[in-house]
């Protein structure tokens, strides 16, 4: 049993180091945020790509937090960044996995409101087009880490999970805020205390 300072998360791209960006399911004392972005603006704890985190040793991590990271890798890519959540969690881990709800964007678009606005950001006003390519103005500013190159369903984000050796999940849809959460665990018996999940792609 871990101690009750011993149990380690680690927050992959993270972005920079300010107040809201771990999910407050890690935020009790007993949680150490370990803080990974392939960004070295960001100032994180580890600079990597979440495809090759092999400066992070196997099963060493108790949980994984991916806040709308893998929408920005190509297909092929995601395979492999799953690969390694899976691989840095110990046995009893569990990854925390956010991405844009593509079918709920396809929905507006279809309904011709790619432009509309649907919520406002710290990075200013987000829209259909913005969740299914990357803000539009982090963009212009130059942020290419911003873009978009794949996304996801539910039913294809539980999928791509179970294929790269998660057992358990639980899949859930914030309508909200265009997102799809997920928890992915290792093994079937593990459970990690319910915590909120509301949060939008371009506001954490």
């Amino acid at each position: 049993m871990n101690d009750v300072s011993s149990k380690k998360v680690l927050h992959v791209g993270c972005g920079v180091n300010k107040p809201g960006r771990l999910h407050p399911l890690f935020s009790s004392p007993e949680w150490t945020e370990i803080r990974l972005d392939i960004n070295p603006l960001a100032r994180p704890d580890l600079i990597a790509s979440i495809i090759d985190m092999r400066i992070i040793a196997s099963a060493s991590m108790d949980a994984l937090y991916s806040s709308h990271n893998l929408e920005h890798l190509l297909p092929h890519e995601v395979a492999k960044a799953l690969g390694e959540f899976r691989r840095v969690l110990k046995p009893d881990g569990m990854a925390l996995v956010a991405v844009p709800d593509l079918q709920a964007v396809a929905a507006l678009i279809a309904q011709d409101k790619p432009d509309q606005v649907l919520y406002t950001s710290p990075l200013g006003p987000v829209t259909p087009l913005d969740v299914v390519y990357g803000h539009a103005t982090a963009l212009e500013r130059g942020n290419l880490f911003m873009q978009h190159r794949t996304g996801f369903t539910a039913s294809s984000l539980d999928k791509a999970l179970r294929k790269a050796g998660f057992v358990k999940t639980e899949i859930s849809r914030d309508s909200q805020n265009l997102a799809i959460w997920a928890k992915a665990y290792l093994s079937a018996e593990s459970v990690l205390a319910p915590g909120k999940t509301t949060r939008g792609p371009f506001g954490n």
